[in-house]
């Protein structure tokens, strides 16, 4: 599948999300911040439960988000822009590490206890007209093949084109000798990528490199091998959705705003296997041949949608292109993030409409790192 967006660098990459439309200046922080709290539904809130265990897993990290305030022991606040003023991806908003764009959350509906709210927002803010937030474990956690990721999340107000949000991984290591690594010879993994242009359906993907390039950035160096999971068919579409049918019914549970799912990567030290809720959909072999059990490696990258246990799978694998870094042999740090989008072109899940619905709201019940025994 062709890759719907660009990035610059290892430190640059898709986010997406809003909440909040603010006509008055804003220079700093409000003292007094008040937390968003979920509309009144069918679903109330559940008291904090003990994280599940799985037959042959052992959990290793976690946050419930339980506490009164985010853990600085496991979270950075990222700021600003990025380098290039835009993330890599024609971003409009600026992150902040501020409570209105992110902060601990009581009484959401259906969640167990409190949860992290990730909110963008439309209001006059430095140098730009809406806001985010970006959280990160970078040199604080990250994790390689041989684990279980998940996080529980609802994105309940990404409604409209141009928002979305992200559960995503980036590297964590770089090669002997390297004082970086670049984008993306050093590979991402984007565990769950949802927009309100596309309502009804989750984005798994990996990025890689084709060519080492001397570790530089090159804009025609990048390959992305990417499946679409249908909330509604618990599969992979038949035909890919294109932008539209936004935005979603509240509640609606065919669409990611409807209410929590769990979204999940099992690394394996030959494969990445996403699922959400526990249904995998796309399965990418980390060498070449191994998607297809021919044995053959012939540098095409090669995909196709098959049928496992009665439900359509994405099925792809890399070819390990250069000698000098295998991408997912490697350490990943784990990501959360919102945005607000800036280009048809560039930018997931497109450009923000006028008629966008700010404040914009993601709820994260959880995020848990498990071993394989």
């Amino acid at each position: 599948m062709t890759s719907l967006f660009n990035k610059k660098t290892i430190l640059l990459a898709f986010t997406l999300f809003a909440m909040v439309n603010c006509k008055s200046e804003k220079t700093g922080d409000d003292p007094n911040p008040v937390p968003p709290v979920a509309p009144p539904v069918d679903k109330p809130n559940h008291p904090p439960q003990t994280p599940t265990i799985y037959n042959g897993y052992s959990l290793i990290w976690n946050d419930e988000f339980d506490g009164e305030t985010i853990d600085a022991e496991k979270w950075n606040s990222e700021t600003g822009t990025g380098i290039n003023g835009d993330f890599g991806t024609g971003q409009l908003d600026r992150a902040t590490n501020r409570s209105e764009n992110a902060v601990i959350a009581k009484n959401v509906a259906d969640a167990y206890g409190n949860c992290l709210a990730i909110t963008t927002q439309n209001e006059n803010y430095i140098d730009r007209n809406y806001t985010s937030a970006r959280l990160n474990t970078q040199n604080k956690g990250s994790w390689g093949p041989g684990t279980r990721i998940e996080a529980r999340v609802w994105a309940r107000d990404v409604l409209y084109k141009g928002q979305g949000f992200a559960f995503w991984m980036m590297p964590s290591e770089i090669p002997e000798g390297q004082d970086h690594l670049m984008w993306p010879q050093g590979g991402e993994i984007d565990i769950m990528e949802y927009v309100g242009s596309v309502p009804y359906h989750n984005l798994g993907s990996v990025h890689y490199a084709w060519f080492w390039e001397n570790n530089e950035y090159k804009d025609w160096n990048h390959a992305h091998k990417g499946a679409y999971y249908s909330y509604a068919d618990k599969q992979v579409p038949t035909v890919n959705p294109q932008y539209g049918n936004w935005p979603a019914t509240a509640n609606d549970p065919k669409s990611g705003s409807g209410g929590f799912h769990l979204y999940r990567i099992d690394w394996f030290t030959d494969r990445i296997e996403f699922s959400v809720d526990e249904q995998v959909y796309h399965i990418h072999y980390i060498k070449d041949g191994d998607a297809f059990a021919n044995g053959v490696a012939d540098g095409q990258d090669k995909d196709a949608v098959i049928t496992k246990n009665g439900k359509r799978v994405f099925l792809s694998e890399y070819s390990q292109h250069f000698t000098e870094w295998n991408p997912f042999s490697h350490k990943f740090y784990l990501l959360l993030t919102a945005g607000v989008g800036g280009n048809d072109n560039l930018t997931y899940g497109g450009s923000i409409v006028q008629n966008a619905k700010f404040p914009c709201s993601t709820y994260i019940d959880y995020v848990r790192v498990y071993k394989r025994n």
